[in-house]
């Protein structure tokens, strides 16, 4: 499992999206990147561990999100965590709606940097595994660089042994979480100033990365690179920058990718798991493409359908649409 480097590319946590389904398509159109869960919660998984811990064999690598302050209760969650086979345990210090801060956890605890520090050494001494944290720049008015590294260090200090940063600042107030990944300006020469100064723990960057270049230049700077909302929005893009990352790993088309998703859609259909839920991963995967537009209305009435034979339908369909790989450079994106 470890002849690739898992740091280079990985799919953000991302609340409503990166669900187990989710994650099963991502896999299929980037076989070597690191997956994350949606923040589970230690509530979440002391009272629903088989809900908030599931996953799928070929979902590796992954990594559990937890989010959380209290130590012990950090503590047990992650233990669950290892025990449920997670590769890396990563605790959430970044989200910054209304609902985690009432919970004391996300972005509000990068007030606390002692505290989160005595959380990471707890982490570090529970598990075997990796522990890491995603944070962000700063807080609210506290968006110096010195604010930033200092707490880094402490982080890191205490043993955390991957930094991920969002290069924005979170407004507690006054900001929706949407806005918050959109509003505050990223700073890239924070997360490469941090970089340099601990050259030793992976640190990867994430907010607004999306471009080929783009990412070839931050690898030149930092260790990895997140993707977030891309995943969501236009999915066979990331396809073609694990492509273009792990060159020796075949592209495959959209309609390849979909056949696959297609075995796993009738699978878990048939568990009674809902076709919106399974359905919602591939929404945009003809994103880009003349006829996108109609894709989404054969989905919909799909969804209407319930009818599982209009999946070939749906194959034939993206296969005849799908034929700019024939003469589309990977590169050229």
């Amino acid at each position: 499992m470890h002849s690739f480097n898992y740091q280079l590319l990985s799919i953000a946590p991302m609340i409503d999206w990166t669900y187990s389904h989710f994650r099963v398509f991502m896999r299929l159109l980037a076989p070597h990147a690191l997956l994350y869960t949606e923040m589970q919660t230690t509530g979440a998984i002391k009272n629903n561990p088989q809900r908030a811990l599931s996953y799928q064999p070929l979902e590796h690598p992954i990594a559990l999100q937890l989010g959380g302050s209290e130590i012990d209760a950090l503590v047990d969650a992650a233990k669950s965590g290892e025990q449920a086979g997670y590769d890396e345990i990563n605790l959430n210090l970044g989200c910054p709606s209304d609902k985690v801060q009432a919970g004391r956890f996300g972005a509000c605890l990068m007030k606390e940097a002692d505290h989160v520090a005595e959380c990471i050494k707890s982490l570090r001494n529970a598990v075997a595994i990796p522990v890491s944290a995603k944070i962000r720049i700063g807080i609210d008015d506290q968006d110096s660089y010195e604010f930033f590294s200092d707490f880094a260090h402490q982080l890191v200090n205490a043993g955390c042994q991957k930094l991920i940063v969002h290069a924005r600042k979170a407004w507690l107030q006054g900001l929706s979480p949407k806005q918050n990944r959109t509003i505050p300006p990223v700073n890239y020469d924070y997360v490469y100033q941090i970089k340099k100064e601990i050259p030793d723990i992976p640190v990867i960057i994430n907010g607004n990365v999306s471009k080929i270049t783009d990412i070839q230049h931050h690898l030149s700077e930092v260790d990895g690179v997140m993707l977030g909302r891309l995943a969501c929005d236009n999915p066979y893009e990331i396809a073609k920058i694990h492509q273009v990352l792990y060159p020796a790993v075949n592209l495959s088309s959209r309609s390849n990718v979909f056949t696959q998703y297609r075995e796993h859609i009738e699978t878990e259909y048939d568990k009674g798991v809902s076709l919106s839920i399974l359905v919602k991963p591939i929404f945009n995967l003809a994103s880009g493409l003349p006829g996108s537009r109609q894709w989404k209305k054969k989905l919909m009435y799909f969804l209407q359908s319930k009818n599982v034979a209009d999946l070939c339908e749906l194959s034939k369909y993206l296969k005849d649409i799908d034929t700019e790989l024939k003469t589309e450079h990977v590169s050229s994106f």
